[in-house]
């Protein structure tokens, strides 16, 4: 199994590349057979600007740019996806948004089939959500942040494309042990991840 991090955080010191990085070790702890590799879009400089190429690519007129083809090539390495992410306006950053608007094209992640339904091309890729946040657990619950995400993301564009949630964990500020019961937290989630594919 291989799975492939992605990280959307500009400082490399941040409390998200260190999850990150446990989620790693879990992984390579609990299965040598299991690798995994990373995408720090920051660091990569991706540009999640959605621009004419993206169009034309969209409207059949055009392959996907280089840049998209990459990291779909990178994606299809992968038999699990990891998304490392601050929440930024109760969802993703901008440059984590963008790589998926540019990246998870059409023809690509999902397909018109031309009779009104969406062809699901993502049906094997495992997907597991860690979201990091400062606000507390009683502000997600008394706004109804928490259901608004998980509608927007992991059913709104992972759904869309067939690609399964296994596991889409909120890491809070407020929790107990902050910070270093994330890093365990994540530990586990990437331990877990080898077990899930038996």
């Amino acid at each position: 199994m291989h799975s492939l991090i992605v990280v959307a955080h500009p400082n490399p010191d941040s409390l998200t590349h260190a999850i990150a990085r446990h989620v790693a070790l879990g992984i390579a702890a609990s299965d040598a057979q299991h690798t995994s590799e990373f995408a720090d879009l920051a660091a990569e400089g991706f540009d999640p600007r959605f621009n004419q190429e993206d169009q034309a690519l969209f409207m059949k007129q055009a392959a996907a740019p280089a840049d998209v083809a990459s990291e779909q090539e990178r994606l299809d390495r992968a038999d699990a996806l990891v998304i490392v992410y601050p929440i930024y306006w109760w969802s993703f950053p901008a440059l984590l948004k963008g790589w998926i608007d540019r990246v998870f094209s059409m023809g690509w992640a999902y397909e018109d089939s031309g009779n009104g339904k969406v062809v699901k091309k993502l049906q094997r890729l495992q997907v597991h959500l860690v979201a990091v946040g400062g606000a507390d657990e009683g502000t997600f619950t008394r706004h109804g942040y928490g259901p608004a995400m998980k509608t927007q993301i992991d059913h709104g564009i992972f759904d869309y494309c067939g690609a399964r949630v296994h596991s889409s964990t909120l890491l809070l500020a407020s929790d107990e042990g902050y910070p270093q019961v994330h890093l365990e937290t994540a530990y586990k989630i990437g331990a877990g991840m080898a077990a899930s594919q038996r």
